[in-house]
This record gives structure tokens, sequence and C-alpha cells, in this order.
């Protein structure tokens, strides 16, 4: 078990590296790891975490049989307007963001793996195991489209390109680094070609806000850098870059969740809540209280809305969508008896198992074929048993804005 601590120790130090922003907190967790409390709530955690061990496997979850009948065939002919884009026109994928679209720890067993990137498992982007095994975006899509290109598979940085594909999230992002991720992104199209950028339509999955959050309350200047207003222009400059490059595209938002609930999640989880102390400053600062961090999330929440509604990024070919399942969830998942379920998160309590994963791409996916207007903003993260929904027979197309006010005039015969 010492050995074992040390070599945790030494790994935490490294994974500070990509989300702690100055050489100060770097040395000051550094330090805090040497402290012999905290060595002892780690030795704790790590006696408590065998219950990974004694699993083998982790919690999972999959969908059998999915199927929409008379739903889930192309379009009679190659879409030339975004409002009509069934599931099945969809030819590639690919997702911006931060270690949870990287999947950091998704399939970790102990504190120790988390710094790994297991991007197959990324609920937005990640393309192991099949649908039958577990839920991600692109793993429904494949039962529309089997060769839908683009989705992650197995465990590496976004560099390795057998590995991350079209997933450009880095570990420690924060909204400013999106338009770099998107500069990455479209040259891998421009460069890779099993994607036509002209012809193939094309579904991007945005996810990003936790660590701007994890910074909100420090900010010093003025106008502050992690304001709601910096947060969306800074989405938005990296929207407005794919949407110079990349015709044929829907991007999808997944709105910003309430920070608060990773307190419930903290209660009793001692090492978790020291090492929050160094992966998210704010959340662990008592001086900003819940109602503080409700408001400031609810206000990107309100600034990535205004993206949508703006229009800016409206054309024939082009369209952006928040999908606000997480909107108004403010408890964590629960066991039956009403305990937090850890399951649900990766063994440092912060991010998500690939459990946590299969369940928001369940969500996720559900809020993808709902029109706008309607979409689900509280969903139920401990209902694993959740139906995954098939498009609208009404309206068999990705929702845009305009397909969800009339679907009329997009009607197109389907194969």
């Amino acid at each position: 078990m010492k050995f074992a601590i040390v070599l945790l120790t030494a790994t935490l130090v490294t994974v500070s590296q990509g989300f702690l922003a100055t050489r100060q907190e770097r040395k000051a967790f550094a330090d805090a790891l040497e402290d012999p409390k905290m060595r002892a709530l780690l030795e704790d955690h790590m006696i408590t975490s065998t219950k990974y061990e004694e699993k083998k496997t982790l919690r999972d979850l999959g969908v059998q049989n999915y199927n929409c009948p008379g739903l889930m065939g192309k379009s009679k002919t190659v879409p030339t307007n975004v409002n009509s884009v069934r599931p099945a026109d969809i030819n590639v994928v690919a997702a911006l963001g931060d270690s949870l679209t990287a999947a950091n720890g998704a399939g970790a067993l102990d504190p120790i793996e988390v710094i790994l990137q297991y991007r197959g498992l990324a609920f937005q982007i990640g393309g192991d195991k099949g649908l039958e095994n577990h839920v991600t975006v692109p793993n429904v899509l494949k039962k529309y489209n089997p060769q839908v290109f683009g989705a992650s598979t197995g465990i590496g940085t976004v560099n390795v390109w057998d590995v991350a594909k079209l997933d450009a999230g880095v570990p420690g992002a924060v909204s400013g680094d999106l338009y770099d991720q998107a500069v990455d992104l479209v040259a891998k199209m421009q460069t890779h070609q099993e994607i036509d950028v002209n012809n193939d339509w094309k579904l991007i999955g945005i996810f990003i806000g936790g660590n701007d959050m994890c910074a909100y309350c420090k900010d010093g200047a003025t106008p502050a850098a992690h304001s709601a207003a910096n947060f969306a222009a800074n989405i938005g400059r990296a929207v407005a870059y794919l949407q110079q490059k990349l015709p044929r595209t829907i991007i999808s938002i997944t709105g910003m969740f309430q920070m608060q609930m990773l307190r419930q999640v903290d209660s009793n989880q001692m090492f978790c809540q020291a090492l929050h102390l160094f992966e998210c400053g704010c959340e662990s600062d008592d001086a900003f209280t819940n109602q503080q961090m409700q408001a400031a999330s609810q206000a990107y929440q309100a600034a990535q809305m205004q993206l949508q509604n703006n229009g800016t990024f409206e054309s024939d070919t082009f369209t952006l969508v928040i999908q606000p399942f997480l909107r108004d969830v403010t408890q964590p998942p629960l066991t039956s008896d009403g305990k937090v379920d850890l399951d649900f998160f990766a063994p440092d309590c912060f991010h998500f198992s690939q459990l946590g994963h299969a369940v928001a791409a369940k969500g996720l996916w559900n809020n993808i074929v709902q029109p706008v207007g309607s979409k689900t903003t509280n969903y139920d993260l401990s209902n694993e048993a959740a139906a995954l929904a098939c498009p609208d027979p009404n309206c068999p197309f990705i929702r845009t804005t305009k397909n969800s006010a009339n679907c009329a005039p997009y009607q197109t015969p389907g194969l």
C-alpha cells in the first residue's frame, strides 16, 4: 500500500500540471500531498476504492434491440438544407471540449487511472463497445448509418489519431481554448480522405464550462475573464470558425450544468473534498455560496442560449442547437436508498465513469431528437432504464430551431 501511495502521489502531481493554472497552485498541490493527513485520506480512499477491483469490471449501460421502424433510413436524396437532415444522413461526428470530452477516468478502477483519457467511452463522441454495451451518441448513430466516421476509440491523447479521430477535446480546457480546438478539428477534416468536407453532413458536439466555472469565483479583473459574456463569446468565436470552414454542419452544444450539484457528491468523501481543492477551486470555496454558483451557472446557460436564438449561426447548411438536458438538474444520481451513486463518477468523484457517460449519452441523444422549446431540461440521472428516443415520425430529423417551429417546409422523402 505504501508503494501505491507513493506512485499515486507522483501521478496526481503529474495530473495537476493539466488542470492547475499557475506554478504556485501546482507547488501548493504537491506540498499538500506530502501532508500526513492528506496521505491518510488518500490511503483510506484507495482502500474504499477496492470495490472497483472486486467487481473486476465497472458498471456500464447499453441498450438492447434499439429500433425505430420506418425512421432509421437515409433521405431519398442527400439533403441540401440543414433542417431536413435525418440521423442516418450524418456521415461524420466530431467533438470539442475538456476532460469530459476526453473521458478522463471513465474506465478507471482507482484514482491513478483518472489520468487516462478513455476517449472511446466519451458520451458525445466515443465509439467503443457498441450500443448494446455502452451508450454514446456515435453508437446510436451507427444504428442509423453504420459508416458514420469520426468516433474516438480506446485510450489516448488528442494527438493519437488512431484513438482520438475527431475528438478534439483537451483535459483542462476552458471556453477560451475552443478556437484552437476548432482549428485543429478543421485541419484534421481537411487532411483525411475519409471525409468529404463539402458534401458530408457533420454533427459536432461541444461540451465546455466546468473549468470556466472552477475559476469564476477567482476573477479579480474587470471585465471578469470568466464572465458569462466572455464564456459565450469564446464559444461563438470557435463556432464562427467552424461555420466559415465546414458547410453541412450541425453544432450540438450540451448546455452548462449546475455546478453546485458536485458539492453533494463530495459531502462524505473526504479525499475527494481535498482533491477538489485543486481540481475545482470555486467548488471547494465556501465563500462562493451555492446560490452564487447556481446564479453563475444559470448565467452561463442563458448566454449559451443566446448563441442559438440570435440567428448568427443560422443558414441553409449550418445551424447551432443547445441540448439543455442538464440545465435544471440539481441532484446527483442516487441509489435506491437515497445515497449518491458514486458508480456514476470516476474515482476522483469529479469526472464521469463509463456508467456516467452512458447515462449522459441517453439524455443527450433524446435532446437531439426532441424539438427546440420542448427539450427535457431536468434529465433523471438516476433512471438508467430511461428509454432511448426515436425521431418524431412527423418530423424525423435532427431537430433545429426552424424545423421545431414548423417542420412542413423541410419535409423530404426517406428511403
